[in-house]
C-alpha cells in the first residue's frame, strides 16, 4: 500500500508540473507509388490540475491509512 501511495503522489506532482502528456504522431500526406511523404504533428493530452491534486490527496490518504493499520 505504501508503494501505491508513493506512485500516486509522484503521478500527481507530474500532472501538476507538466499539465499534460505530449507525443508525436506521423501521418501519411502523399503516397504515390515509390514516393511517400509524411508529416509529424505534436499532440498533447491535457491533464486538469484537479486530477493532480486528487492523486496527491489520494496518495497521502493511503500513506496515513497504511500507517494507522500498524
Amino acid at each position: 500500500m505504501k508503494l501505491a501511495a508513493i506512485v500516486l503522489i509522484v503521478a500527481g506532482v507530474f500532472a501538476l508540473a507538466y499539465g499534460g502528456i505530449s507525443y508525436t504522431r506521423e501521418k501519411k500526406v502523399v503516397d504515390i507509388g515509390p514516393i511517400e511523404a509524411t508529416a509529424k504533428t505534436r499532440e498533447t493530452i491535457p491533464l486538469p490540475p484537479l486530477l493532480g491534486v486528487a492523486a496527491i490527496a489520494g496518495g497521502v490518504v493511503l500513506l496515513v491509512v497504511g500507517a494507522r493499520k500498524r
